[in-house]
């Protein structure tokens, strides 16, 4: 089953390039890498796909020095003519092969006309054992769980689609997709999960998959581990952290255990590493750029939000839930939120701030800030009544500007509002199911309003 990635217009862009160098794609486990460039792949006339998890597909890389050489010997086992530029040679789990990531610069220095994609989920670990990394010589593009938008697509909903990139949104389209994104948030992006829900029309069949895939990264531990000590400590965290959704946490005996802070940081950094589980870490300024605030504690982010969901064992109750800001102690949405920003990342990936008042004994804590032009933009996902925004408006009182939104289960609207110390702020309202659109909504509305 084909997905739509909004990364294939990347891709596209890169195949027309003059300039174009060798391009790593970068991802977790499971997320579609494989699949994606095996679609990109019948754009072209040839098509070489080496996964170097494989030895017979490694020994290329073993056996020559010469990138000319290994592409030689590539094309006459294909039966290949000569065709660079119709060619797609495509390094699957890269990751296995330092040498493979090192030869990597070659192949734009001395063949630039033949397209190279290699993908690989643990890059970051093989990195470190690379002698001399392609520094300048490669660039990189990166893939998440499907987001809402790529959701819609899949299950073949291409009007609700137009509509939710319609700004503002209308208020016919609502139901729809708050439907829509309700199934979405209970099962997740990640390709397998949605494939199997839509083909089958029923989540009587998501409990096993989940549980295939969440075994599979648990038995990933050993690749993420430096160390047998660390080891266990990752497989403690993987085991414990679903607990601590949408929290801040300590790292000091994280998970009622006796590890210490050093050790749980080491641990917490490989997995971050992985993009299993992230580290997302607050800033306390109101202004741009917002700078990151490592001596404040993080929240935990998780690689997808339907992995968690079955992890806590909370998928019964979320199918009888229909305002979705109250589901899990009102974590599951601010969490799929900043999942779907983290999956606009295709170029660069930059994590999303939270903001906290740098004032001790203050609990004044903003969901997430977003920059626009010279306004730090405050975001709040919340399902009370406004009058109970005191962190947005606690934010609003000493900033720059009186713009902030709220991101909630009920309709678009923009509303003008005072905050307890009497400055005047205007307030849009949000449905949850707008995350991808964030940026746009931001502009929309400082710039018409």
């Amino acid at each position: 089953m084909k997905f739509t990635r909004q990364v294939e217009k990347e891709l596209k862009q890169w195949q027309s390039r003059v300039d174009r160098k060798p391009l790593i794609l970068r991802g977790a486990r499971q997320v579609g890498k494989t699949t994606l460039i095996e679609y990109f792949a019948q754009s072209y006339k040839q098509f070489i796909h080496l996964n170097l998890e494989k030895k017979s597909d490694r020994y290329y890389f073993e056996k020559f020095e010469d990138v000319k050489k290994i592409v030689e010997a590539l094309f006459i086992k294909n039966g290949f003519s000569a065709q660079l530029p119709q060619t797609l040679l495509f390094i699957d789990e890269i990751q296995e092969s330092s040498k493979a990531i090192q030869l990597l610069r070659y192949f734009y220095e001395d063949i630039p006309e033949l397209h190279v994609v290699a993908a690989g989920s643990l890059l970051e670990f093989a990195l470190g054992e690379v002698k001399s990394f392609p520094v300048g010589r490669v660039e990189y593009l990166y893939l998440f769980p499907l987001n809402f938008p790529e959701f819609l697509a899949a299950r073949n909903k291409k009007n609700l689609a137009n509509e939710l990139r319609t700004v503002p949104v209308k208020d016919i389209a609502h139901a729809a997709l708050l439907e829509e994104f309700h199934i979405y948030a209970i099962t997740g992006g990640m390709p397998e999960l949605i494939k199997t829900f839509t083909l089958e029309k029923s989540m009587i069949s998501l409990p096993r998959v989940f549980e295939s895939i969440w075994e599979t990264y648990k038995k990933d531990i050993e690749k993420y581990g430096r160390s047998s000590t660390e080891k266990k400590i990752i497989k403690h965290i993987m085991e414990t952290a679903p607990e601590y959704l949408d929290q801040r946490v300590k790292f000091q005996n994280f998970g009622h255990s006796n590890y210490r802070s050093r050790e749980v940081s080491e641990a917490m950094k490989s997995l971050d590493d992985a993009k299993v589980i992230q580290l997302i870490y607050p800033t306390t300024e109101r202004t741009v750029p917002p700078k990151t605030n490592y001596r404040k504690s993080p929240r935990l982010q998780f690689l997808d939000t339907g992995l968690v969901n079955y992890a806590l064992g909370i998928l019964p109750q979320l199918m009888e839930v229909k305002d979705l800001s109250n589901a899990y102690k009102g974590a599951l949405i601010p969490h799929l939120i900043t999942q779907e920003l983290i999956s606009l990342n295709t170029f660069a990936y930059k994590k999303p701030h939270f903001w906290v008042r740098d004032k001790r004994q203050s609990s004044a804590e903003v969901d997430l800030v977003i920059p626009y032009k010279d306004k730090l933009i405050p975001v709040e996902i919340k399902s009370g009544s406004t009058g109970t925004l005191k962190s947005l408006q606690s934010f609003i009182d000493t900033s720059e500007h009186s713009y902030a939104i709220r991101i909630y289960f009920g309709t678009f609207k923009i509303e003008k509002h005072q905050t307890i110390k009497g400055k005047p702020y205007l307030l849009m309202n949000l449905p949850y199911y707008l995350g991808t659109q964030l940026h746009a909504y931001i502009a929309y509305f400082v710039e018409q309003h």
